[in-house]
């Protein structure tokens, strides 16, 4: 213990301050199985601190400075909990207006004005309390905010790129805090998406800020980092990374959807690999690739085989292949395909950022108190789910927990509904979506692929080996369908709408 600390513990203000600060690790660390075991104890140890912030004598908070911190203390506990509570927002504004230098009140004022929905009203009081001089919890509050006040708004992408600036100005006020690098991890996984999902390179930047905060053993007791590292990892289809991470988020927090979400991942993984056994020494493969070596190339590729290609980008490389089959999994991004090259050797495919209409929608998810939302949008009339979309359901959690869902997903305007699930409120109805989206890539399709990204998967998980060769496209103008470009309306474009909890 410091000498500051050893004097905060003799002093009556002192000890609720350090009371308020165990309040909120347990906050921070604590998931029981059961969420209203949570919900208890933090009412327990609220109790405690309200009891001791009462033992402070009359005479040691009679001037404005005094007075200010017994507000700021008793509103901070009052709002430990996810719900808005107007109690603790009377409390803190009596602090800011007994002590408008006190930066720490400003921000849990802004905190708490946010879980009512006033984002305009917290973001001043962020930015009053950053007035104050840096600070890199508010920084990071403050970029968590305009990523929630970009939803809906024409002008997102920019709203999140300020966002991304205020999580790297958090990180330069201290550059080992595992806190900032991951709300920056968060901030380029939204603005991967919110730019149309297909920029791999954001979502490395995001890999990369997850990475640097899990140096801070600080950070170790977070979950909501080891799942949102996993879910990057699952879209730059590392699969065995994925795998670990959610694995390892679940064992920190049983209340997430964790271990779900490994099953859905070796569900794919089992799928693929018995869809590969199954085909690759089909008697099929030879007629349907017989007239894959007649086809004709631009003279700016060099014609290759998936037995010839570097691992990485192939540039200036085409690749010529058969559709065989329309792989649907659950939840799991991207598009996969079946197919099989001249040399009758089969392969994944998997595509981004392509679908067959422009329309574009909206998910707004209503308030929920749980922490995170990973949702799973299937045609319901279809047999079996068919995955349509590029999902992402993340987490964040700073000096307060907050929800944050970014979803990029396909809208058209046949007659078919989505249906979405997700942890606290039941089934949400989604608007129309082309049932037919799959058309434009279908099977019995020769496809020419331009600048394959090229990946050979050999490894194991739970004494399940896995072993198949895969070639992303991430734009649609890397694909010519039976000689013939996509047309730009088929580009996915995005829309982030969710609700955002502090």
């Amino acid at each position: 213990m410091s000498n500051n600390q050893a004097k905060e513990a003799e002093d009556p203000m002192g000890k609720a301050t350090i009371a308020v600060e165990d309040l909120y690790h347990i906050q921070d660390t604590y998931f029981p199985t059961n969420p209203d075991e949570k919900i208890s104890k933090l009412q327990k140890e609220s109790d405690l601190a309200l009891n001791l912030l009462d033992s402070v004598p009359q005479e040691q908070r009679k001037s404005p400075l005094q007075r200010a911190t017994y507000e700021y203390l008793r509103g901070k506990i009052l709002d430990v909990f996810p719900d808005y509570r107007k109690e603790a927002e009377d409390h803190l504004s009596k602090a800011v207006k007994l002590n408008p230098s006190l930066a720490d009140a400003w921000l849990c004022l802004g905190n708490c004005i946010w879980k009512k929905g006033d984002l305009s009203s917290a973001k001043n009081c962020f930015t009053l309390a950053l007035s104050k001089g840096p600070n890199k919890k508010i920084l990071c509050q403050l970029s968590m905010l305009e990523r929630r006040m970009a939803q809906g708004t024409e002008n997102e992408a920019e709203l999140v790129e300020e966002s991304i600036q205020h999580a790297k100005e958090a990180i330069t006020l201290d550059v080992k805090d595992g806190n900032s690098w991951y709300n920056l991890g968060n901030a380029c996984l939204t603005s991967f998406f919110v730019t149309g999902a297909w920029d791999h390179s954001k979502l490395r930047q995001s890999s990369k800020a997850y990475q640097n905060a899990e140096k801070d053993d600080r950070m170790k007791s977070n979950p909501d980092l080891y799942f949102n590292c996993a879910t990057v990892n699952k879209y730059l289809e590392n699969y065995e990374r994925a795998l670990s991470g959610f694995e390892a988020a679940a064992l920190k927090d049983p209340g997430l959807n964790a271990t779900e979400e490994v099953q859905k991942v070796v569900n794919l993984l089992d799928k693929l690999e018995n869809m590969l056994r199954g085909h690759a020494r089909s008697k099929r493969l030879a007629s349907l690739s017989s007239s894959l070596a007649a086809v004709n190339l631009n003279s700016s590729y060099k014609r290759a085989t998936i037995d010839l290609l570097l691992g990485g980008l192939n540039k200036a490389v085409a690749v010529v292949g058969k559709v065989l089959f329309f792989i649907k999994h659950d939840n799991v991004a991207p598009l996969y395909y079946l197919l099989c090259d001249p040399n009758q050797i089969c392969f994944i495919l998997s595509v981004y950022g392509i679908h067959s209409d422009t329309s574009e929608g909206e998910l707004c998810l209503p308030s929920a108190e749980t922490r995170y939302c990973d949702l799973s949008l299937a045609v319901m009339n279809a047999e079996g789910p068919s995955w349509l979309s590029i999902i992402l359901g993340f987490h964040e959690c700073m000096s307060m927990r907050v929800l944050e869902g970014t979803f990029a997903f396909l809208c058209g305007s046949a007659n078919s509904f989505l249906t979405t699930s997700f942890s606290s409120s039941g089934f949400l109805l989604l608007p129309p979506v082309n049932a037919e989206v799959m058309d434009k890539i279908k099977e019995g399709d020769q496809l020419t692929l331009l600048e394959p990204y090229f990946r050979h998967f050999d490894f194991s998980w739970k004494e399940k080996h896995y072993q198949f060769k895969s070639i992303r496209i991430d734009f649609l103008e890397q694909v010519l369908v039976n000689g013939k470009a996509l047309s730009s309306r088929q580009a996915v474009r995005t829309s982030i709408y969710a609700q955002h909890k502090p």
